[in-house]
């Protein structure tokens, strides 16, 4: 038995040596962000000693991704929440910074819930009592335009409310936080909204508001001034109608993190508190940090303090949470060797899947994805829905495929993509009876500008490795194999953007342009992310 421990922490530790972004080094201290992914708008809590953490998920599916940790350093994803967005005939195709907005996670009386805002839509709610199993179908409580950010708040009494902003986009307010009366279920409000804040003098486009008690005090934690330039407030009173007191309690002061933006505050057994925010980093996405948060006279100061004045500044090092327990360093899942019925919860389509995109080969080892016919009258990409996307997981990392290419028609191609509003990628295609690998670019693509070929070579196989090198500053260098070993690399660099809300994403898709009732296919034997 101790043998097996050894080789299995010996396999574990070498897993993770191989990721490009290690947040715990493993001598008690960590470094931000703890998670080099863009898990936007993220919160956070804690049931005995186990950590969840949900973040937006936008247009993106399987949607609402959960994570899992021990020590709020080291995290997996464990599940989803859905695994189709609401309405369905509008969701199936791609709708780009749309859907799933900033959610709220709680554990109330035995049972997980989940609020999220659509901005188009109203709120949704979703609960269980199995996180890692399946939740209940999102429920609509409340219809409403702009409507953004819901939190809820279970009161000792047994009363219940939820906070809320608007999306000005939407319903020509912003800067301003409501609460109101909910049903103990979760269901539905109760009565008339009553505005607590309006931040536009001191706090403007305050939003993303989480809902706390503490020492008789309701907090609501509150970012404001805007995703880049904002910081980060808290707003306390006695009663939750308010009035309320407000503070900045994190800027980014002298630091080089920008925001710091929108998160959860959680209080350990040991009597600690931290907050998990984001940073906006362009094509890394929305970064997740962690931070150390101080009490003093009941306000909360959030990451260190150097000139005593009440508002934190972010860290970048600092000692791990007093959870305890010592435990292994882990990162969200990045590679995936196709074994087995399921690819990893590490990936997500552009919109609301068909089963016909892609099929697992269970015990054969390999994913297979299907040359669907793309929708009429596409110059790009941009309006593709069988995009199958994860996360860019480092400042620098590559990531490998290796596919074995089965082109029917003419059109047919299987791709290895950066995805984001410019875009490129490196394909094998069938043409007249050939293959070919081309790299492809794509810039401003939601405006509708063509693709353009800026590399094109005769295919020597259609069992080939395909790579993209992802450098500092998300500069990507696509390259092909027939080996594995020797790559050739394409001359033409390529600087990865954000999509709409979200990061750049690096991932598959096998696409046609021809109706037939026998689409060609591309077989994927894994999909690897390492250092290079």
């Amino acid at each position: 038995m101790k043998e097996a421990l050894i080789v299995f922490f010996l396999l574990l530790s070498t897993e993770i040596i191989s990721q490009p972004w290690i947040p715990d080094p493993g001598n008690g201290s960590f470094q931000n962000p703890v998670i080099h992914a863009d898990y936007s708008d993220p919160d956070v809590i804690r049931v005995g000693d186990d950590f969840y953490m949900v973040s937006s998920s936008f247009n993106c599916i399987p949607g609402l991704p959960l994570l899992h940790s021990k020590d709020l350093v080291n995290w997996k994803i464990v599940n989803h929440v859905f695994h189709a967005m609401p309405p369905g005939d509008l969701f199936s195709s791609p709708q780009h910074g749309n859907g799933c907005w900033a959610p709220s996670l709680r554990y109330h009386e035995g049972t997980y819930y989940v609020f999220f805002g659509d901005p188009d839509f109203g709120i949704y709610m979703s609960k269980t009592q199995e996180p890692l199993g399946t939740w209940e179908p999102l429920e609509l409580i409340h219809p409403a335009k702009g409507w953004i950010d819901p939190c809820p708040l279970w009161d000792e009494d047994g009363k219940a409310y939820l906070v809320h902003a608007f999306a000005g986009s939407r319903s020509g307010l912003k800067s301003i936080l409501v609460v109101h009366r909910m049903k103990p279920d979760g269901t539905g409000l109760l009565g008339e909204a009553i505005m607590v804040y309006d931040g536009h003098e001191e706090n403007p486009t305050i939003e993303g508001p989480k809902f706390y008690k503490r020492n008789g005090f309701y907090y609501i934690f509150a970012p404001a001034g805007g995703v880049k330039p904002g910081w980060q407030t808290a707003l306390r009173s006695r009663d939750p109608f308010g009035p309320y007191e407000i503070r900045r309690v994190m800027q980014q002061g002298s630091t080089g993190i920008n925001g710091p933006h929108q998160g959860g505050w959680v209080e350990l057994e040991s009597g600690e508190s931290w907050f998990l925010h984001f940073q906006d980093k362009e094509a890394y996405g929305r970064v997740v940090h962690l931070n150390p948060v101080t009490w003093k006279d009941d306000w909360p100061v959030i990451g260190t303090d150097p000139d005593g004045d009440g508002i934190g500044e972010p860290v970048t090092r600092h000692t791990k949470p007093d959870v305890g327990t010592v435990y292994p360093p882990e990162v969200p899942q990045t590679s995936d060797e196709f074994d087995g019925t399921a690819m990893g919860l590490q990936w997500q389509w552009h919109a609301n899947p068909e089963q016909e995109w892609m099929f697992m080969s269970g015990n054969s080892g390999f994913m297979r994805l299907y040359c669907t016919r793309l929708p009429e009258e596409q110059a790009n990409h941009w309006g593709t829905p069988q995009l199958l996307l994860q996360k860019f997981p480092a400042p620098t990392f590559s990531a490998i495929t290796m596919l074995r290419f089965n082109g029917h028609l003419d059109g047919d191609k299987s791709a290895l993509m950066v995805m984001g509003m410019d875009y490129s990628y490196i394909a094998i295609e069938h043409d007249k009876g050939k293959s070919y690998i081309s790299q492809v670019v794509c810039i401003d693509a939601p405006q509708g500008v063509a693709e353009v070929v800026v590399e094109r070579v005769e295919a020597e196989s259609t069992a080939i490795y395909l790579k993209v090198k992802v450098e500092e500053g998300g500069i990507c260098t696509f390259g092909y194999s027939y080996d594995g070993v020797a790559f050739r690399m394409m001359p033409h660099e390529f600087v990865a953007k954000p999509g709409r809300w979200i990061g750049a994403k690096v991932g598959l898709f096998a696409c046609g342009n021809q109706k037939t009732n026998d689409m060609g296919y591309a077989d994927f034997d894994w999909f690897r992310i390492q250092n290079d």
